[in-house]
């Protein structure tokens, strides 16, 4: 019954039915093939997103797009040119820099790359061409899931269950989302150097700079608030969220004053539509799972895996090889709803710490974005900025090699991951 259901489903997405659509059709084809009463059905859908935290993910969303709409983007620019000063691939570190600041807000890698790609690249295209600009945004979005607030490490909690907690998750993510950081500076650096790209930029000047910082605060006020209040218990990651929308519309309308009344139709829009496809999806594999559980399909993996390595680190290998190809072909809020509750408890029975799992897990997924055929990142910034598909992937590949390389250090060295929020207390 098990492969019957993953057959339909895959048949179904590659003929090009929406996701949602195809595990919708996929769940009741499972439980007519099992001869289930369909009246349990609405009941499961019902039940599986009828929930307190998953309404973290409209919230953390909106809040991404208010805070787009205040005009933060130019602030982060700014602030970016302030400390990178005149350099050598000074305006490709700006990108990267402004990356990482919109993600610590925005925590969507679509929304940043959207973002990026209409603010930066008209200016980094004169500059350094079309194509190494476009990869270079692509590279920056891919920061948004990363570094905290992360929207996809909310679905793979709320996914895994009482295991994993969105602070934690969230923690988990702050030392790699550094060291990625670190690294995309480190290699625009040399791409420049390599290529002889033109020096950029004004000199830095320490007054400038505690100006944009001074400026900029009101803008890091919301995330270290937020993040701070989940981290410490001060409040859930859903109360959380709705106090960083409140934050982002007194900030849009009271300090940039770039926020208007009618821009909020549109970001409450955006927010529905997304929430709408994540939440179908969930209710729909709820009741893959269920079928799946029934048909004790956990069980025979986790039999089936422990028969080829009893190393947990076998098991990650395997896990990362298995979500490379899946990132290539489904889109990975489609992954986190359909494979982390097969995967996770999997995991726990290896003794992997369930937060280095997790943020394993979210890192292979999030690189998945920019990995052709179906990188949801790679067709937002075709879409922007009118660069070939080809020419994209290629100038992307050196930054995609980068989050590769920190994936297999995670792996490798799981108190990367897991220091911080063990210390913490989670």
């Amino acid at each position: 019954m098990s492969l019957a259901v993953i057959c339909i489903f895959l048949a179904l997405a590659l003929l090009g039915m929406p996701l949602a659509f195809s595990l919708g059709v996929s769940a009741l084809a499972g439980l007519l093939i099992s001869g289930f009463d369909l009246s349990v059905l609405p009941t499961r859908l019902m039940n599986s997103v009828n929930s307190f935290p998953l309404m973290s993910i409209p919230l953390f969303m909106a809040t991404g797009e208010l805070m787009l709409k205040a005009g933060i983007m130019d602030r982060l620019v700014d602030l970016a040119n302030a400390f990178i000063g005149r350099a050598r691939g000074g305006l490709a570190q700006v990108a990267i820099v402004s990356g990482a600041g919109l993600a610590s807000v925005s925590g969507a890698a679509v929304a940043d790359a959207s973002a990026l790609s209409s603010t930066l690249v008209p200016t980094l295209k004169k500059h350094y061409g079309l194509g190494v600009s476009a990869g270079l945004v692509a590279a920056a979005a891919n920061l948004g899931p990363i570094i905290p607030p992360s929207g996809a490490m909310i679905v793979y909690a709320f996914m895994a269950g009482s295991s994993v907690s969105v602070g934690g998750l969230f923690m988990a993510g702050v030392v790699p989302g550094l060291m990625l950081f670190a690294a995309l500076m480190a290699l625009c650096w040399a791409i420049a150097k390599a290529r002889n790209y033109p020096v950029t930029g004004e000199p830095v000047s320490l007054r400038n700079i505690l100006h944009q910082l001074r400026r900029n605060l009101v803008v890091f006020l919301m995330p270290a608030g937020v993040i701070g209040g989940i981290v410490f218990g001060a409040f859930t990651p859903t109360e959380g969220a709705a106090i960083g929308c409140c934050y982002a519309m007194l900030l849009g309308f009271f300090v940039t004053r770039q926020l208007k009344l009618s821009d909020l139709p549109g970001v409450l829009l955006t927010a529905a539509k997304t929430t709408a496809v994540v939440g179908a999806m969930i209710a729909f594999a709820s009741t893959i799972t269920f079928l799946f559980t029934i048909d004790m399909l956990p069980m025979k993996l986790a039999s089936g895996l422990q028969s080829l390595t009893e190393s947990p680190f076998a098991f990650l290998c395997l896990i990362a090889l298995m979500l490379l190809v899946v990132g290539m072909f489904l889109e990975s809020n489609a992954a986190y709803i359909m494979l982390v509750p097969l995967f996770h408890p999997i995991a726990l029975q290896y003794g992997i710490d369930p937060l280095h799992f997790g943020f394993v897990f979210v890192l292979n997924l999030v690189i998945g974005m920019l990995t052709p055929p179906v990188g949801v990142i790679l067709f937002v910034v075709c879409g922007i900025t009118k660069v070939e598909m080809g020419t994209l992937v290629r100038e992307s590949w050196p930054f995609i090699a980068a989050m590769y390389l920190l994936l297999l250090m995670c792996m490798v060295f799981p108190g990367i991951v897991t220091a911080l929020p063990r210390a913490l207390g989670y």
